[in-house]
């Protein structure tokens, strides 16, 4: 979409927590490019929470519809494009659904929960023609694009391996633990909810394609029978904050006012959704702790892995190739810390609260080094604020706005981008519980992603 598009008539399926970025995109920078004209929601109270927010600002009502009664939505509102925020294993069936209705689609990430539902997808895509945008938020965070412009200019030469480590902490990480996507059914685990946000920046800084994935891992530390409950001594940071009321495994929705507005007892009522169970419950699906080796086609070999129950928050990136290496260091929260209401900000990439941390600082640093040459920083250059290191400001305008001019960076990420990323992760569950490597090309999705 070009920036001289007539404005479009946009519908959301999905109002919980995820919608509000793109709820805010259309509210403030981009309504002139476009509207919302409908909610696809099966609970009420969620959907209320987002149309008061449009209602104050825009004003006028906008109806909200069954997921059932999707294709009545895009007709009854002669809606131009959906949005679809909800639950990771109804993508297939609400993308598929919006594309053979008549419409484009902008899909949260990851584009399906599996590769039979990615399949889903793809087919919908190839009867139709029509467009599913994919939103890949890291590829605008500044600092990636930076690593990006390392490897593509060929400064550290051809790309020989990858090591990508991310930690996420005992907030955030936690926070998986707690909500739907706590069962695999739900979203295919960390290795396709969250980690596809990974591969994609690894596909995307080395510009190759992954071809075969073996993994290990599984749900180590939470859970009613994980280390936690089983070999765990609690630290005396932990006492301190219990001796202080807190339990910094537990998460009160009474004080966060917009998440008891999304998730509390009156929208409960609706669906029975419960936001906050404790971490430690039986019954928990979704893995913690992983590692993989994956290859591509050019050459080049990851490995990856992935702690949801790290001390601090954050990633490091390193890039090996023919004539040097490059590496990206991100501290996105040193130490996991409470303040005097008991709160810790769950989205740490919008917190600078612990940059004084002397022994861990929350920034970021790139360093690239040439053979028998000497390190050297690179600038990081910050281009707008918000959340995701300033992603989430760029993705929304070339989700919403479009470009005049090419992107030199290439980061507007399409259909396809999110079968390699996601079927990375697709393939790590297949080898979880296969124990074998598994080729991509295996997985039936119907493309080829080459």
């Amino acid at each position: 979409m070009s920036s001289t598009t007539s404005r479009l008539r946009y519908a959301v399926v999905g109002t919980g927590h995820r919608a509000g970025m793109f709820v805010g995109g259309l509210l403030e920078n981009h309504a002139d490019e476009g509207e919302i004209v409908a909610w696809v929601e099966p609970n009420p109270v969620r959907a209320a929470v987002h149309e008061a927010r449009v209602a104050a600002k825009v004003g006028g009502t906008r109806p909200v519809y069954a997921p059932a009664d999707l294709e009545r939505a895009i007709a009854e509102q002669q809606v131009d494009r959906v949005v679809v925020t909800s639950v990771d294993n109804t993508h297939a069936e609400m993308v598929s659904r919006a594309l053979r209705a008549g419409v484009d689609v902008v899909v949260e990430k990851p584009i399906a929960a599996s590769a039979d539902e990615a399949r889903q997808i793809a087919d919908a895509v190839a009867e139709t023609g029509r467009d599913v945008t994919m939103t890949f938020n890291y590829r605008y965070s500044p600092r990636n694009s930076a690593l990006r412009e390392v490897v593509a200019s060929g400064e550290i030469g051809q790309v020989l391996s990858v090591h990508f480590d991310w930690a996420l902490d005992t907030v955030h990480g936690a926070d998986y633990f707690r909500r739907w996507h706590r069962e695999k059914v739900n979203n295919g685990g960390l290795l396709v909810h969250k980690s596809s946000h990974h591969f994609d920046l690894v596909n995307w800084w080395i510009d190759d394609v992954p071809t075969r994935v073996f993994a290990s891992g599984g749900r180590r530390f939470y859970g009613d029978d994980g280390a936690h409950e089983t070999d765990y001594e609690p630290t005396a940071g932990e006492r301190d904050l219990r001796a202080r009321g807190v339990d910094p495994w537990a998460m009160d929705l009474d004080k966060d006012p917009y998440l008891l507005e999304l998730y509390g007892p009156e929208a409960q009522a609706h669906d029975g959704y419960v936001r906050n169970k404790s971490v430690f419950d039986a019954g928990i699906t979704t893995e913690d702790t992983l590692g993989l080796v994956v290859e591509y086609a050019g050459g080049a070999m990851l490995t990856y892995s992935l702690t949801a129950h790290s001390p601090w928050e954050g990633y490091r990136v390193v890039v090996n190739g023919t004539r040097g290496r490059a590496e990206l260091e991100v501290v996105e929260r040193g130490s996991v810390l409470f303040g005097d209401d008991g709160r810790a900000v769950l989205d740490p990439s919008f917190s600078d609260a612990y940059a004084e941390d002397a022994v861990r600082p929350v920034g970021e640093r790139l360093v690239v080094q040439r053979h028998w040459e000497q390190a050297e920083e690179r600038p990081i250059v910050a281009v707008a604020a918000g959340g995701h290191g300033g992603g989430d400001t760029l993705l929304l305008s070339d989700v919403f706005h479009g470009r005049d001019e090419v992107d030199p960076l290439g980061r507007a990420a399409g259909f396809l981008d999110g079968l390699r990323a996601s079927g990375v992760g697709y393939a790590g569950n297949r080898s979880l519980e296969t124990g074998e490597p598994v080729r991509l090309a295996d997985l039936g999705l119907g493309v080829d992603l080459g």
